[in-house]
C-alpha cells in the first residue's frame, strides 16, 4: 500500500507503544498485526501507526481502530489477529473492548476500569 494513497483505506489501527504497552507485549501485538494485514492481503484496507501513550494503562495493550472508534484492552498476539481477520472480512471484532463510541460519547464496557484523574503539578 502506497502510505499517501488512502482511497481503498476502511480501518485505521493505533497501537499503543507506550512503555506500559511495550512491557505488555506492545512490540509483539504491533507486528502480528502488521503480519496479519499482510498475510490477509488486507494492506489496501487497513493501515497502522505505533502511538505513545493513550493514557489507559491499565488496560496494557491497547489498540484503537478507526474510524468507528473502537478501544481495545488487553490485547495480544492470537486476539490482535482475531481483530485484524474481523476487519479484513468485514465483521465487528468484539471480544477485548474497553470502549465504543456511540450517540457522541464514548461509552465504556463492562468490567473496564474508569480510570483515574491525572495530577497536574
Amino acid at each position: 500500500m502506497d502510505t499517501w494513497d488512502f482511497s481503498k483505506m476502511k480501518h485505521h489501527i493505533f497501537i499503543c507503544n507506550g512503555s506500559s504497552c511495550m512491557r505488555s507485549g506492545g512490540e509483539e501485538v504491533t507486528q502480528a498485526i502488521r503480519n496479519e494485514i499482510s498475510g490477509q492481503g488486507a494492506d489496501d484496507l487497513i493501515h497502522t501507526m505505533r502511538t505513545g501513550c493513550n493514557g489507559r494503562c491499565q488496560d496494557a495493550c491497547v489498540v484503537i481502530v478507526y474510524p468507528d472508534g473502537t478501544w481495545y484492552k488487553n490485547m495480544d498476539e492470537q486476539t490482535a489477529k482475531e481483530l485484524v481477520r474481523g476487519l479484513a472480512d468485514g465483521r465487528v471484532y468484539n471480544k477485548h473492548v474497553s470502549h465504543y463510541y456511540k450517540n457522541g460519547v464514548f461509552q465504556r464496557t463492562e468490567g473496564t476500569v474508569s480510570g483515574k484523574r491525572k495530577h497536574v503539578q
